[in-house]
Parts: structure tokens; C-alpha cells; sequence
């Protein structure tokens, strides 16, 4: 539980640090924005980000008893958005990855997990543009591995929850940007062995990422 407060905590802390740094930033390049700068409604804009997942994990029944964590991975993100208005954009975003026990002999199963975000962009017209998301989340469980002395563990293979963003794009040329983002996920997973239940795994992922994004 500490754990688990100490990682929201952060994940606050750097939201706020990114929506603080891109407002500021903003503020200050104003006076320099030209025609290459801004989006406007209409635009696609497609980002590839590299990113480190870091779970935030809660168990009940046997897998606390086990005391089952899930690693952090580092993986590449795909994502689109089109902008519904110059202020409003709905980003969707695909990406996949292994999560592996912590206990390090259970295994691991992959994920797919698309989210659908409905975003707010600020100083949507300049180079400088931090932006807030929220939306929801479906996540696919698959090429599940995960077993006890060679005895395959069960899981729910469908998850749906809520998701919540902040970053900031910074525009290079006209159709080049970098990007910062952060991501908080909720994605959880019931896992039964020979039938009998063992619990609820919620892995509940904090997303952090950098990438470059192309504006079209």
C-alpha cells in the first residue's frame, strides 16, 4: 500500500511538473510563435514514443499471500490524434508489451491494451502546447505463460477502466514535434489455478513516455 501511494504521489508530481514546465514555456515563447506553429482542427497528428511502464500493483486472496508483483518494461507506442476543434483532439492509442512476474518463475502474459482519450490542448495556436487527456481503456491479455511447477495459472483475458494523460508537444518545424507524455492506466486481471481462485491482480500501470510526432 505504501508502495503503491508513493507511486501515485509521483505520477502526480510529474503531471503537474509537465503541465506546469509546457504552460510556463508557452507563456515565454509566445512573442515568437509565426504561421508554422499552432494546430488547428482538422489535423492529424501521429507521435512514436518510446516508453517505460511501471506498474502499480495491488493483489488480494493467494497473490498477496505470494506476495505477486509485476516488472516494468520499456516499449515502443504508436498514437494518433485528430483534432476535433483547435483545442480538442481524441487520440487513440495502440502499442503492445510482456509483463513478467516479479517473483521470476511464474512467467508472463502480453498485453494489448488500446485507449481512447479525449484531449484538451493549451496554446493550441503556438510552438509550445501542453495538453490534459481522460478516457478509457480496453486491454487484451494474450500469450499467457504464466504457470506454477509447470501447472498453468488462468486469467480474465478482457479488462476495461479509465485512463488519464498529460504531456506537451513542442513543435521543431512545421510538421515536426517532440513530445512528453505521461499516462495513468487501470487495467486488472482475476487468475484462478486448477480452478480454484487465487485472486485479483490490478497492475494499474503508470506510462511515461518521450517520442517525436509528425503533424498532418
Amino acid at each position: 500500500m505504501k508502495n503503491k501511494t508513493r507511486n501515485g504521489l509521483k505520477a502526480a508530481v510529474i503531471a503537474a511538473c509537465l503541465l506546469g514546465m509546457g504552460l510556463a514555456m508557452s507563456q515565454a515563447r509566445a512573442a515568437d510563435d509565426d504561421e508554422m506553429s499552432g494546430i488547428h482542427a482538422g489535423d492529424v497528428l501521429v507521435r512514436l514514443r518510446a516508453i517505460s511502464i511501471i506498474p502499480n500493483v495491488s493483489t488480494s486472496n493467494t497473490l498477496s499471500a505470494l506476495n505477486v508483483g509485476v516488472n516494468n518494461a520499456i516499449v515502443p507506442e504508436l498514437d494518433l490524434t485528430y483534432m476535433i476543434r483547435d483545442y480538442l483532439g481524441v487520440e487513440l492509442i495502440l502499442g503492445t508489451s510482456q509483463l513478467t512476474s516479479s517473483l521470476g518463475n511464474l512467467g508472463g502474459v502480453n498485453v494489448l491494451p488500446p485507449t481512447l482519450l479525449l484531449q484538451y490542448h493549451f496554446n493550441h495556436q503556438g510552438r509550445i502546447r501542453p495538453y490534459l487527456g481522460a478516457g478509457v481503456n480496453y486491454t487484451y491479455f494474450y500469450n499467457n505463460c504464466l504457470n506454477v511447477g509447470g501447472q498453468p495459472i488462468s486469467i480474465t483475458n478482457h479488462s476495461f477502466g479509465p485512463a488519464a494523460q498529460a504531456g506537451v508537444d513542442v513543435q521543431v518545424t512545421k510538421s515536426l514535434f517532440v513530445n512528453a507524455d505521461i499516462k495513468k492506466i487501470w487495467m486488472r486481471t482475476d487468475a484462478s489455478l486448477g480452478g480454484a481462485a487465487l485472486g485479483r491482480l490490478d497492475i494499474d500501470p503508470v506510462v511515461v513516455g518521450l517520442g517525436v510526432g509528425m503533424r498532418f
